[in-house]
Order: structure tokens, then sequence, then C-alpha cells
């Protein structure tokens, strides 16, 4: 395979650093940027070259897109239930950024774009959640991802730019942020019982969700580099087994920590979905796609990663916009 000139954004976040070291080992010329908002320094990797940038300002994006071949587009403020109280800063770091970056590129004619969406697109349709479906976003976050997916199509077939969509759905594993106090159940959940605190579940914890171990989901990405017979596909990237609740997770997680803390309950977050799992049918065939790490194994290597590296307190860095009656009081009173 020719070496290729590749951009991922998001490179210090969770996905990003582990997708950027492995198209790194494979020869490629990788080039990161992150602007350090949900990630940490220490993940990036050490064989690409980092540009510290964020991804809403257009001209610099320009200058970082020259001569790139393949753009993983990565970056996200990934936070759905938050985005219900802080529209504009969630949609801006997933809408308008995504915008900034895919207009860039195409001006500078790269030759294929790969966009990380997400599993909210689906919204509250029938399970599992197959590529055909419509969108149905329930919340902004959804929204926005779902108005960069048609952007970037748009602008792609206008342009005759190869396009790929991943929508990957509840990574876990290590590099994972875990001081952040609005998204990643497992993550929080362990940071939390680290610190013998008892893991925060909202509403009756029935909700179900399937998780993906992080190197189930490189083994789907890492194809889109090049494969012919992606371009102008939408790929679920994940598992489709093991289908659990939350009150589950939590029980999993108390095993491995140890902590044997039962759940606090708090009232359920507006819009957030009940039953949301994806098929993987269409990633078994266009990708060979088989889950090779369990949940308990994914929940174990997350723990030990969190452990060895260190409890942290919840860093409360994005700020609520909207405030009211309907706003989580964990979040307005900083309890997590």
């Amino acid at each position: 395979m020719k070496s290729k000139k590749v951009l991922v954004t998001g490179v210090a976040g969770f996905l990003g650093s582990h997708l950027s070291e492995k198209i790194a080992n494979m020869g490629n010329q990788v080039i990161g940027v992150d602007n350090m908002i949900g990630g940490y320094k220490d993940n990036v990797p050490k064989n690409i070259k980092f540009i510290q940038s964020d991804c809403c300002d257009f001209q610099k994006m320009k200058n970082i897109t020259k001569n790139i071949d393949v753009l993983y587009h990565c970056a996200a403020t990934a936070h759905e239930g938050l985005s219900v109280f802080s529209p504009y800063e969630i949609g801006k770091n997933n809408y308008l950024a995504s915008l900034s970056v895919f207009s860039a590129a195409i001006s500078n004619g790269v030759k294929r774009i790969i966009f990380c969406s997400s599993m909210a697109r689906y919204g509250s349709q029938k399970y599992p959640f197959t590529e055909d479906m419509e969108p149905s976003p329930v919340d902004p976050y959804a929204i926005a991802k779902v108005a960069a997916e048609q952007t970037l199509i748009n602008l792609c077939e206008l342009n005759k730019i190869e396009w790929v969509i991943a929508v990957p759905h509840n990574i876990i594993g290590p590099r994972q942020k875990y001081d952040d106090p609005f998204r990643n159940v497992v993550s929080i959940m362990i940071n939390r019982m680290l610190q013998k605190k008892a893991p925060i579940i909202y509403g009756d914890g029935e909700q179900k969700r399937c998780f993906s171990y992080i190197d189930d989901c490189l083994s789907c990405l890492i194809p889109m580099l090049d494969q012919q017979n992606l371009n102008k596909q939408i790929i679920n990237i994940g598992p489709d087994e093991e289908f659990v609740t939350i009150n589950k997770v939590a029980e999993i997680c108390s095993n491995i920590t140890g902590s044997n803390l039962k759940p606090i309950y708090k009232r359920e977050r507006p819009r957030e979905v009940k039953h949301a799992t994806c098929s993987a049918d269409k990633a078994r065939k266009f990708l060979n796609y088989k889950t090779k790490t369990d949940l308990l194994t994914g929940i174990q290597k997350t723990f030990d990663y969190i452990k060895n590296r260190g409890v942290k307190p919840f860093d409360y860095n994005i700020n609520l916009e909207i405030v009211n009656d309907l706003t989580p009081e964990t979040w307005t009173k900083k309890e997590i």
C-alpha cells in the first residue's frame, strides 16, 4: 500500500489518538489536530505531527489540510445529554467545526473524507438500528451530527470527493476521558467508585445499550483509509451483542472495582433514548467485522487504565447555557 498523508482531528481524544497511532504505524504520514477541550495531552502519539488548533478556525484548517490525501474527522464535543442544556456550545463544536473541516479539506482537493458520526442519528426508532433508516435525531447533538453528515454528502458529491460515514457507538477503553461529568458512563462510574463514591444512574437504569471496545472500532475504521467499495457508504461500527442495561453496567463496574456501592438514582434526563443498539450486519459484510473483546474484558481494561493513571476530580469545563427545572441537579450542583 502506498504511503498516504492523513489528517486526524480530535487526536488528543480517545478515538482519535488510537486511530492516528495505528495509521502512523502502518507507514503513513499523520498530522493530528486538537483544541484540547476533550482530550489529554499524553494521549497524542509520539509518531505523528501534532497541531493544537480549533477545528472551527477555517483559515487554520485550510492551511493544515494542504496536500492531505485522507481526512478522518473524529473531533466532536460528544455530549448527547448535555446538548439539551448547552445547545450552542455542542452545536458549534459538532456542526460548525465539521463544516469548517470539510470545507477546508474539499477546497484543498482531499481524496477521501471519513466522518465519525454517532448512533444518536437514529433517535428512538425500532432497534436494532440499520443504516437504511432515515435519521430521526431527538436532541441537539444528534441534530448537529445529522446536519454534518448531510453537508458532507452534499459537498463531496458536488466536488467529486470520496466520503465514508462511520457510526460508532458507546466506545470504551484506555485513553477515554474519565473526568468529564457529562459523558462516558463507564468511565464516570469507575472514576467515582475508585473514590469510594456510588455510581449515579438517571431514571430506572433499565435503558439498554451495547458497548464497543476501542480495538473493535479501529478494526473497522482502518480499512476506510483506502478500501474502494466503502466510498459513499454509511456503516455502523460496533457490536450488536451483549445488549445490557445501565443497571448491569453498574453491577459489573462495582464487581471489578470491588466497591460494592449501591447506585444513586436520579430523575431521568430529558430526550434520553431508552433502548438503542445498532445492527452490525453491514460491517460484517463490508469489513469482516467480528467482536473480539467482550463487555466484561472491555470494562476491565478501562478500569486498569483509570486505576493506573490515577483518579481525577470531575472537570465541569463546559458551561450550562440553559438552567431550569429540567436541568439535572447532578450538573447544576456539581454532584458527580
